[in-house]
């Protein structure tokens, strides 16, 4: 009778079970039977995935012996991914947690042993970490950004900041605009939306000083961000309707702009515009209404 290994931890020591028997516990009788992936050695894991890849591609997908080897095989390379997530560490402190990059990570795992193919005789570490990786800046690239910015100027900031590392060693200076553009064989204009484009990665609270040089005034640090940010001016607004009003006022007869200022420049009551003009303060009345209701249409058509 064959027999099954039981890989019980990150040793060799190994105890020796009869072979499972069809449908028994869903483990197939030509792989191991492993109770702690995780804890399983590096040298042993990469033997072991060897092991497990081969005989995955023979099983059916959806049976319980598939997915016992296929989560086998996470649970045996995870350290892959605590490796890989190492790289980012230091950019954790851009809100993400580095539980959510080895979470990402471990979807390129994934990936890596749904497409791996043993027939290629290539080691499985070597397909699996470009994969870990690949997603892990993927996450970065689409999450981290502060203001959402098209996929396209995304990469394009990241080409930027190559060329401008490797001409400023070149040239002995930060590389010019068109410098750039020739280097990577764009458009100036090109060149110049993806800058600004970069800007949207990072954001800074309008709290955050502009500088770091102190203000002669109180010896304090630089302005607070939103003492330098405009503001809407309620007079904007006010200054375009006058700018349209002026012609309409100018299309008025004299006794039609000569009311208007007294009721509203000389603030008149309607019972004194009608003395100073001889008239009823009915009429005065109506003919407010009739200018008023003039000078709205026009602007509104305006």
């Amino acid at each position: 009778m064959s027999q099954t290994a039981v890989v019980t931890g990150t040793t060799d020591a190994v105890e020796t079970l009869p072979d499972a028997a069809p449908g028994g516990g869903g483990i197939p009788s030509e792989l191991p039977r492993i109770d702690s992936a995780r804890r399983v050695a590096p040298a042993d894991a990469r033997e072991l995935s060897r092991l497990f890849l081969l005989r995955l591609r023979a099983l059916e997908e959806g049976t319980r012996e598939y997915q016992y080897a296929r989560n086998t095989l996470i649970e045996m390379n995870i350290s892959l991914v605590n490796f890989a997530a190492r790289r980012f560490r230091g950019r954790s402190g851009e809100g993400i947690d580095i539980e959510d990059i080895i979470q990402v990570g471990t979807i390129g795992l994934i990936k890596a042993i749904d497409r791996f193919d043993p027939d290629r005789e290539v080691e499985f570490t070597t397909l699996a970490l470009p994969y870990i990786t690949g997603e892990i800046k993927r996450f970065f690239r689409d999450t981290t950004w502060a203001v959402h910015v098209p996929r396209r100027l995304q990469e394009l900031r990241v080409e930027l900041a190559k060329s401008q590392e490797a001409l400023t060693e070149v040239l002995g200076r930060a590389p010019t605009i068109k410098e750039l553009a020739d280097h990577l064989d764009l458009r100036e204009e090109d060149v110049i939306e993806g800058m600004v484009a970069a800007n949207g990665y990072t954001s800074a609270s309008i709290d955050s000083a502009t500088c770091s040089k102190p203000r002669a005034s109180d010896g304090g640090e630089g302005r607070p961000l939103a003492e330098t940010v405009g503001d809407v001016d309620p007079e904007t607004e006010l200054f375009e309707d006058f700018h349209t009003l002026a012609p309409l006022l100018r299309e008025l007869g004299d006794r039609d702009r000569r009311i208007l200022s007294m009721r509203f420049a000389q603030e008149m009551t309607q019972a004194e515009i009608g003395v100073e003009l001889g008239i009823s303060q009915m009429q005065v009345s109506r003919l407010l209404t009739r200018i008023l209701t003039r000078l709205r249409t026009g602007m509104l058509a305006t």
